[in-house]
């Protein structure tokens, strides 16, 4: 335990110490903070409910600064220490694969949540704002930041595994936006998909559709152990990847 903290102390503070954390926050909260604006500006006036917000916000504006965000995060963890050779120095070290994959992936996920944690305050300073006259549901607003936090630690163990193949932090930026892109695009096959056959078969994989349900209130196991379960296979897939390097070496 002593060692994956340390390691997580590692990841944290090679973010923070470089320009990279502080960029790609300043332009997570822009992105959210001008959505909340607009959709919060617009809908009011049409008198929607909170939950059309809770929708727009979170069923829309927060992919793009998700999809933007993770290639990011995730590119220089594994690509960066191959492409600077202290990746070696790392797995020579008196710690498992495991625990260099966990401490990376706890580094870059809690730095994701660090991201979110600001955007907490919209609807409860909205809510100020207007007199205490919109009321919102707590229980809507837990499950939806669960929900943000399932599908971005699968998210992020996607960008990480990515990144363990190559030494090029822009290849693996540019994989990792793809691949992700793929999944987000197919969420939309439940609703687009003039097969029902494909309709049906996508419905309990779309990750839009899951987002949705979220942002409702509506917690469905399903999904909680879809998302964990694919986090850690893609996790022991990382894993592999290091020790076939080992093998290499």
């Amino acid at each position: 335990m002593i060692r994956f903290l340390t390691l997580w102390r590692r990841e944290l503070g090679a973010y923070f110490s470089s320009a990279v954390a502080y960029i790609l926050a300043s332009f997570f909260l822009a992105v959210m903070g001008l959505g909340f604006w607009y959709i919060a500006s617009a809908r009011l006036i049409t008198g929607a409910a909170v939950y059309d917000l809770f929708r727009a916000l979170y069923g829309g504006v927060a992919w793009v600064a998700v999809l933007m965000v993770v290639p990011v995060l995730t590119m220089r963890s594994f690509a960066e220490e191959k492409r600077s050779g202290t990746l070696e120095t790392l797995l020579t070290a008196p710690v498992s694969d495991w625990q260099v994959v966990l401490a990376k992936f706890a580094g870059v996920f809690t730095l994701y949540m660090l991201f979110w944690l600001p955007t907490l305050l919209y609807f409860p300073m909205l809510n100020r704002l207007n007199g205490g006259e919109l009321p919102f549901d707590r229980g809507a607003l837990a499950a939806t930041y669960l929900g943000l936090a399932l599908i971005g630690a699968f998210f992020l163990s996607v960008g990480l595994f990515l990144s363990s193949l190559t030494r090029n932090l822009i290849v693996a930026a540019m994989a990792t936006f793809a691949v992700l892109m793929l999944i987000f695009l197919a969420g939309f096959l439940p609703e687009i998909s003039p097969v029902p056959f494909i309709q049906e078969a996508s419905r309990p994989f779309s990750v839009v559709l899951h987002m949705l349900d979220f942002s409702r209130g509506i917690l469905d196991s399903r999904p909680v152990i879809l998302y964990l379960s694919s986090t850690v296979w893609m996790l022991s897939a990382c894993t592999r990847s290091l020790e076939s390097r080992r093998w290499r070496s």
